[in-house]
């Protein structure tokens, strides 16, 4: 791995093109193949924009989702080769993106220790050899890719009749990158589906081939240890190998969060430390006996990296969990949605971003999957949600139904967002016998959900002038609250200098640790719950929860010595930011 970062997924569309964008210069990120409508629009401005000839694929032809996908990630697949082929024959000049491509990477590189050596070569001879040798040595950025495992729609044909599981949303979409050219990782996040699980063993490219190798690798995005290895060991049993846990913070992310029972992510990170090469052990051994049963026959074990995201901002922190974690790299996401160069984000939402302060950034019940969603309230999909409550016309059209899954009123899933469910919700909850405090109460919940589907692609739509005139301009945008902290617009250069320690972005700002962070987000989850009505079995939830938060506390104070040392905070002030939310919490309890 040449850098010790990657660019997680970003929505849906922020992210969809940045392997375009970073691919060449070694730089791995992730793009979502969840709606094909809008990678169908994305496919026809690249190739045009490449000179090819774009041919389109029709909705109503055979599998037209996954041939969307599997056409554009060749497309892309094409455009890095090409950008990275043409790159490398570049000059070691002042300015090149060749030079750029090597300046990018962290000191400690070995690659870029070599870069050096080259720039004071003895002799002009000596100099050309070693920049073909480091030419031959560089490497291209992954095309990674992200299916949300519990987006899987069943579909039907054009004449109505259903389909079958293979042609669910998320089997299609993982038919359409196994069926690519890409040598990359599919990204398999929001927990375990069997059905999906079960469908990856009908692709060879996940099997090793004859030289023991993987064209295509599975990464689980996973919040907690229990779950990462129940999930490996499923999918080692069928011989598939699981060749990164991307452990993610449960709030202090973007996107959906998916709140743990209050293990915080440096008691998580340590148990995957010290557990690691037990877990490794027992998932080969399950791993080989499969493959053996499938006449494939394996001589050496995979490797396994662990990554970490969520909420990293300082370099200090950066290294922090590279040194002590020892995991192999560290995602950074929301900090580039204020890179135009490298995600899409319009410019009215791009405006928005930099003017925000933390009181912008929450995390609501607004998504349609009955999931913890971070939401922005400068966002313009949510000021249309507003106004649109306002003109007594609540909810969504629902044009792409991604996120369809209540049968309540209908017997065709619709989506909670949508304008006809909050109609029929809505209508419902008016016909009861509650105080107008709490029919308020349940109204606002029903019109918190907010169409997911459209305004997570619109600001790429928007940027790309691929937006039609009667198409819903409202964006929506689920940053990390972590954003709060940068407040400009940043070329790629200064935000890698920024996470590699070359130049500090945040330099005066106020900012807590990352664990610090992340255990006030919990707090205020745990706040919330209590406010919600009471049960035994959800007073034995917050019970074990608080109890798991407490333990986080006492194990980031015997941790902050070492955290005062590597991350430059103060160690009687760390201190008294842990013992301050302590006390908050026993001031919460029963």
């Amino acid at each position: 791995m040449l850098h010790t970062f990657h660019i997680p997924v970003l929505g849906l569309g922020y992210s969809v093109d940045t392997p375009i964008k970073v691919s060449h210069f070694g730089i791995s990120s992730v793009a979502s193949i969840v709606d094909d409508e809008m990678i169908e629009k994305m496919r026809m401005h690249h190739t045009l924009e490449y000179g090819e000839t774009y041919v389109p694929i029709s909705n109503r032809e055979p599998d037209f989702r996954s041939r969307r996908i599997t056409a554009y990630l060749d497309l892309m697949d094409r455009i890095v080769n090409r950008n990275f082929e043409h790159l490398k024959k570049l000059p070691f000049s002042e300015g090149s993106d060749l030079t750029r491509y090597f300046q990018l990477l962290p000191e400690t590189s070995q690659l870029k220790k070599k870069y050096f050596r080259m720039l004071t070569a003895e002799s002009p001879e000596e100099k050309v050899l070693m920049e073909e040798d480091l030419r031959w040595r560089m490497r291209k950025g992954a095309i990674d890719v992200n299916i949300m495992s519990k987006v899987d729609k069943l579909n039907k044909d054009v004449y109505g009749q259903d389909l079958g599981d293979e042609f669910s949303d998320a089997s299609a979409a993982l038919r359409g990158f196994a069926n690519s050219t890409l040598n990359s990782s599919l990204v398999l996040s929001a927990g375990m589906n069997p059905r999906l699980y079960n469908y990856l063993d009908h692709f060879k490219d996940f099997y090793p081939d004859e030289n023991e190798r993987l064209k295509k690798k599975i990464i689980l995005k996973v919040s907690d240890f229990r779950s990462a290895f129940i999930q490996a060991k499923y999918l080692a049993k069928k011989g598939i190998w699981v060749s990164e846990f991307r452990i993610e913070s449960g709030l202090n992310c973007g996107g959906h969060a998916f709140a743990t029972d209050g293990y915080l992510l440096g008691p998580i990170l340590e148990e995957f430390k010290t557990k690691k090469q037990e877990m490794l052990e027992e998932l080969f051994g399950l791993y080989q006996t499969a493959l053996n049963a499938k006449s494939i026959h394996i001589s050496k074990m995979p490797a396994l990296a662990i990554t970490v995201q969520g909420g990293i901002g300082t370099t200090e922190e950066h290294q922090f969990l590279i040194d002590y974690y020892h995991v192999d790299a560290t995602g950074w996401g929301s900090p580039f949605l204020l890179v135009p160069e490298v995600t899409n984000v319009d410019d009215q939402t791009l405006k928005d971003l930099t003017e925000a302060d933390s009181s912008d950034y929450y995390v609501s019940n607004s998504s349609p999957l009955g999931v913890l969603f971070n939401n922005f309230r400068r966002s313009t999909a949510e000021k249309q949600r507003l106004e649109r409550i306002a003109k007594g016309r609540p909810g969504s059209p629902c044009k792409k139904k991604y996120l369809v899954s209540n049968t309540e009123f209908t017997a065709e899933p619709i989506c909670t967002a949508s304008r006809q469910y909050q109609n029929l919700k809505i209508k419902q909850i008016r016909s009861m016998e509650l105080t107008p405090d709490e029919c308020e109460r349940q109204v606002n919940a029903v019109t918190e959900k907010l169409c997911l589907c459209e305004g997570l692609s619109t600001a790429t739509l928007i940027k790309h002038k691929l937006l039609r005139p009667n198409e819903n301009q409202a964006v929506s945008i689920c940053p990390g609250p972590n954003l709060a902290w940068f407040s400009k617009v940043y070329s790629l250069g200064e935000m890698v200098d920024h996470i590699y320690g070359r130049v500090n972005l945040l330099a005066g700002v106020a900012r807590p640790n990352m664990f610090i962070n992340e255990l006030n987000l919990y707090l205020e989850h745990y706040r919330k719950a209590m406010k919600e009505n009471a049960s035994e079995k959800k007073d034995k939830y917050l019970v074990k929860f608080r109890d798991q938060l407490m333990a986080g506390i006492q194990y980031y104070k015997e941790l902050a010595p070492r955290l005062m040392h590597e991350t430059g905070n103060g160690h009687k002030e760390l201190v008294m930011q842990l013992e301050t939310i302590e006390n908050s919490l026993v001031s919460f309890a029963f």
